[in-house]
């Protein structure tokens, strides 16, 4: 027979045995099957050849039924994972349930009270004409985490910052005001604890004795810059931030000075992990949550804008400008009448920014970190201060508040702002657009009389050059050179000797030298 010939009908008790291994091998909801099942019965039996056999089938067959039923750490197969969708589902079906009377609760302090619950549907449709779009679903998530978030926190103020992208995760970021007093989280000592270690180690350093030491260095590091009180400067806002609508609100730590400054020299992006370390050069003081805390004060800074004359200072703020105070504080202007969003779009002079400006230094109100106590000034001798008096820094002064975006400088020949009309085809209904060159993702859209500022973007400032790590610091210049420190090498032996035989000589030449001078003055007299 070749092997292409056609095979002949099979016996009928063959295929009598084909049905019923068919029949055997049918399915349940389960995934399991009868022939399955007993293949493995049998085969258990057979290895362990129980005495019994017939009495205990029973007991094996519901055992092993049940094994495969259970989906634990012992199955052969490896259990079903959940989908991405049905997790993220897990997380946000808290958002859309409530108890039994709770909306009707909600409702009545409603009518009585003010919520500080932001309409993120109007601001959504807002963005949206001007061209950004968080899309309906997300819009409404995001409302929901902010109502849980304004339920669990007494707030006075709460406001949808923004997006942060990330390489693993995003955070949605919400800008909070808390009620006066209210505000039992507050961080605060960090600094003090620094301080007491550098005290510390110099107190140890006096103790010392100064006798048969190697030379010590005179290097003191610089001071430790103080942050902001929480209310004022970078630290005026407090933020929280969540991977996604539904997941818990974590609130960011107050920023410091320090933070700021390593910001400024870094380019990190986000993995959406807040513990995640940040390793880069130069080394940042903390971990990404300080990092990702950091970023949001420098882009409140530098795009956070409002039409002229929507905000105006107070009336006590005139006797604080007089005595040199920096104005940090501002009231909305009940008497705006708005800006024509033609004018709006032709000059930037009709826009100003209503968040302080971050110094150098890392601060919006600068400090002198070379002032000393008391005490220290009365151990110092007069030429000492003298000296500090001439190398005193210079106090860093920035842009006022409500300073008009038209005195923004360029980023090489690229303007900071770029303004546009949503739409050229209807523009009795256009709104103003603001787009931010230098933060790439921050845009403010405004009407008339209303405006909003939000930030979708993955934290980076734009460069108009290729980044490049500042370089490493010039090493600490060496000791003085003296004979008490200067390093020699030791004589040989035989340089000894010579060395002894011409002291040797020397001293008999000395002898001889007065003797003879002994000689001559006997034979004087």
């Amino acid at each position: 027979m070749t092997d292409n010939a056609i095979p002949g009908p099979l016996d009928p008790e063959e295929l009598q045995i084909q049905y019923a291994k068919s029949f055997l091998l049918q399915t349940d909801n389960s995934g399991l099957s009868l022939y399955e099942h007993l293949s493995a019965l049998l085969s258990r039996i057979l290895s362990e050849r129980p005495p019994n056999a017939l009495e205990v089938f029973e007991s094996l067959s519901a055992e092993l039924h049940w094994s495969r039923l259970k989906q634990g750490s012992d199955v052969l197969r490896a259990p079903r994972e959940e989908s991405h969708t049905c997790r993220k589902a897990e997380v946000q079906r808290a958002l859309f349930s409530r108890g039994d009377g709770e909306g009707e609760e909600s409702e009545a302090e409603g009518e009585m009270t003010e919520s500080p619950l932001p309409n993120l549907l109007d601001l959504a449709h807002l963005l949206q004409q001007g061209g950004v779009n968080l899309g309906r679903d997300e819009a409404v998530r995001i409302s929901l985490a902010l109502k849980r978030l304004t339920d669990t926190h007494p707030l006075q103020v709460c406001h949808f910052w923004g997006k942060i992208l990330g390489s693993g995760g995003s955070y949605l970021v919400a800008e909070v005001q808390f009620r006066e007093g209210e505000d039992d989280e507050a961080e605060e000592g960090g600094e003090e604890e620094e301080k007491g270690e550098v005290e510390d180690d110099v107190e140890e350093e006096e103790n010392e004795e100064a006798e048969d030491l190697p030379p010590k260095s005179t290097y003191r590091p610089p001071p430790v810059i103080p942050k902001e009180e929480n209310g004022t400067g970078a630290n005026k806002h407090v933020y929280y931030v969540c991977s996604e609508a539904g997941a818990e609100w974590v609130r960011l730590p107050p920023v410091t000075p320090a933070q700021i400054s390593a910001a400024r020299k870094i380019r990190h992006l986000f993995t959406g992990n807040l513990d995640a370390p940040v390793i880069t050069y130069p080394p940042f003081p903390g971990t990404e949550i300080n990092l990702l805390r950091a970023q949001i004060a420098r882009i409140s800074a530098g795009t956070h804008v409002s039409p002229l004359g929507y905000y105006q200072f107070g009336e006590e703020e005139g006797e604080e400008e007089e005595e040199g105070a920096v104005r940090d504080t501002y009231e909305e202007n009940p008497d705006f009448e708005g800006i024509p969003v033609s004018e709006l779009v032709e000059s930037l002079s009709n826009w100003v920014h209503h968040v302080q400006h971050i110094l150098p230094q890392g601060r919006c109100v600068w400090v002198n970190t070379s002032v000393k106590s008391e005490e220290e000034e009365d151990e110092e001798e007069a030429e000492e201060e003298e000296k500090e008096e001439e190398n005193e820094p210079e106090p860093e002064v920035g842009p006022p508040l409500l300073t008009p975006l038209s005195e923004d400088a360029e980023i090489g020949q690229t303007p900071p702002w770029t303004a546009f009309l949503s739409t050229h085809l209807i523009p009795h209904y256009a709104l103003a657009v603001l787009r931010s060159n230098l933060w790439p993702g921050a845009y403010t859209v405004s009407s008339a009389k209303k405006f909003e500022n939000i930030y979708i973007g993955w934290g980076l400032k734009y460069m108009p050059e290729g980044y490049s790590p500042p370089a490493p610091p010039a090493p600490q210049a060496e000791y003085p050179s003296g004979p008490e420190i200067t390093e020699s090498t030791d004589p040989t032996v035989e340089e000894e000797q010579a060395l002894k035989v011409a002291k040797e000589e020397a001293e008999a030449a000395a002898e001889e030298m007065e003797e003879e001078e002994d000689e001559e003055e006997e034979e004087d007299d």
